[in-house]
């Protein structure tokens, strides 16, 4: 039955699309594997013990995740296999951001330190490849950082002054390569940060490998004739105007909107920072863009939009800064990414008896919390597309019977609109016209339904 975790469960449609070229020395353990990924698929927002469905299962899974053949590197490699086969070239951003994940019980965990303040936890930063539809469609790296120490005893200019190698921030660095080396060979890669990639280090690293980037910008650097640059670009004349959807911010209780932004740009020889002058390895100038997206009129008691962005890509005319601001405004993917983790996959509810396990069960979660991205926005970019490039014959025939309330299944399949909008509806989504497309929290409880009902298919 699926949803089991059995050796001789049946694999859903997913598990053996995305690790299909999965290479473990072990070909039990790569089975055991992909039906681990079933049953954690089908049952995202549960345990490990639950989704197993018994404890003998659950110990095998368990036994697993111990083994150290269990590769890390050969897990990543056969999704990013499977990247290959989603992507056909072109334009693809490679959206890097952290999130703190909060286990301040788990006082026995071994190896767990801090992730903020006196807050155990993990720091967890990954990197999506996001397609300029907007569709999410693989991991492009994952790293983990837990501190030693609540808080460091540096002083603020100590910190300033030390090398890069030496700080947190250096995951960006690493993320930026590690990014490069594994995307697709046909894509064109675009790197896109919040302010915490507006490191110096961060964009001389891409003005030497050759690689192009879109960052949020916080600190009002000098150029080299010594002018502050986001001082003077504010008082410059825009040279158009966007709209953009602003998502809803829950807990301000602010709503999704739609808001006109100005768009202020200037080109500039960026100085190297004072605290790194004595670095003769790092550019002593970098020649960028600067870009400011302003909302003039933003709705009463709401804080105006306000991006700063910096790139290296072309911006010679209004249609390429466009373009720019579009890269940045699909940084959000990667907030809806740590949603989806958080909410839809529990990972704060991990039990683990160390911080490798942790880690380890946060990877098998984001490939799922990825796929169940990919469908939902997919479902919005290409609603023609059919639904059986994503689900199995009797996956989509069981959610046509399920959503529409028949016996009766279609012949042919259908569009993935309407499958995602049968997801949707056994998700709960009511669909009214003020509720707009379904979004992801639907679809992840659709999901389970789904894999619940098509378990039982032969019975119903």
């Amino acid at each position: 039955m699926m949803g089991q975790g059995a050796m001789n469960a049946e694999i859903n449609e997913w598990a053996t699309r995305e690790f299909a070229s999965l290479k473990l020395r072990d070909k039990r353990l790569e089975k055991r594997f992909r039906v681990t990924m079933s049953s954690l698929f089908e049952q995202p927002d549960k345990s490990v013990w639950l989704s197993a469905g018994s404890r003998a299962n659950a110990k095998a899974v368990y036994r697993m995740l111990a083994n150290k053949k269990l590769d890390r590197a050969s897990i990543l490699s056969a999704h990013r296999d499977a990247t290959e086969t989603r992507f056909e070239g072109g334009v693809l951003l490679a959206v890097q951001d952290t999130m703190s994940v909060d286990y301040n019980s788990h006082k026995k965990t071994k190896g767990l330190g801090y992730c903020c303040g006196q807050t155990l936890g993990i720091n967890v930063h990954s990197c999506l490849y996001v397609m300029p539809e907007g569709v999410p469609i693989s991991l492009a790296a994952q790293s983990y950082i837990t501190r030693e120490e609540p808080s460091s005893e540096l002083s603020a200019a100590q910190k300033r002054q030390r090398p890069i190698e030496e700080k947190e921030s250096y995951r960006w660095l690493e993320t930026m390569a590690e990014a490069a080396s594994n995307a697709p060979a046909n894509a064109t890669l675009v790197h896109i940060a919040d302010r915490e990639g507006d490191i110096y280090e961060l964009f001389a690293l891409a003005q030497a490998t050759g690689e192009k980037f879109v960052i949020r910008v916080v600190h009002d650097r000098l150029d080299t004739d010594g002018k502050r640059i986001i001082s003077s670009l504010r008082t410059s004349e825009p040279i158009g105007y966007i709209k953009a959807t602003i998502p809803a911010d829950h807990s301000k209780r602010l709503k999704e909107r739609e808001a006109l932004l100005s768009v202020q740009i200037r080109t500039v020889d960026m100085k190297k920072p004072q605290n790194r002058e004595n670095d003769e390895k790092l550019a002593s100038s970098l020649h960028l863009t600067v870009i400011r997206v302003f909302e003039a009129n933003p709705p009463p008691g709401v804080k105006p939009i306000e991006w700063l962005l910096t790139t290296n890509l072309s911006t010679n005319t209004t249609k390429d800064v466009m373009e720019v601001v579009g890269y940045y405004k699909l940084r959000w993917k990667i907030e809806r990414f740590h949603f989806v983790l958080k909410s839809g996959c529990d990972i704060e509810g991990i039990q683990q008896r160390s911080v490798d396990g942790i880690e380890m069960m946060i990877l098998l979660y984001s490939f799922i919390s990825i796929q169940i991205m990919m469908l939902t926005f997919m479902s919005r970019a290409y609603p023609e597309m059919s639904c059986n490039l994503i689900f199995s014959e009797s996956e989509w025939k069981t959610l046509f019977r399920a959503a529409n309330k028949t016996r009766q299944a279609p012949d042919q399949a259908y569009s993935l609109a309407d499958a995602v909008k049968y997801v949707a509806t056994l998700g709960g989504f009511v669909g009214a016209p003020s509720d707009g497309p379904p979004g992801l929290k639907v679809i992840w409880i659709g999901i389970m339904n789904l894999y619940l009902l098509n378990a039982y298919r032969e019975f119903i």
